[in-house]
């Protein structure tokens, strides 16, 4: 299986320079449900789990 890009995602990247653009809530909606965010995620150490759970305000698989 291929790693996943979700720390370099360009979609990602969008959000994260105006999240209130189509591409960032996109991206924002997306991750509620995405199986390689899930992955990328819960694979996180807990200290990057918590840092980027608070920057996207993300309360899923925690």
């Amino acid at each position: 299986m291929a790693e996943n890009n979700c720390a370099a995602c360009t979609i990602r990247a969008k959000y994260d320079n105006n999240p209130k653009s189509f591409g960032g809530r996109f991206w924002r909606w997306h991750i509620n449900f995405c199986p390689g965010w899930k992955k990328y995620f819960t694979s996180l150490p807990l200290d990057e789990k918590e840092r980027v759970a608070k920057q996207y305000n993300f309360t899923k698989y925690r």
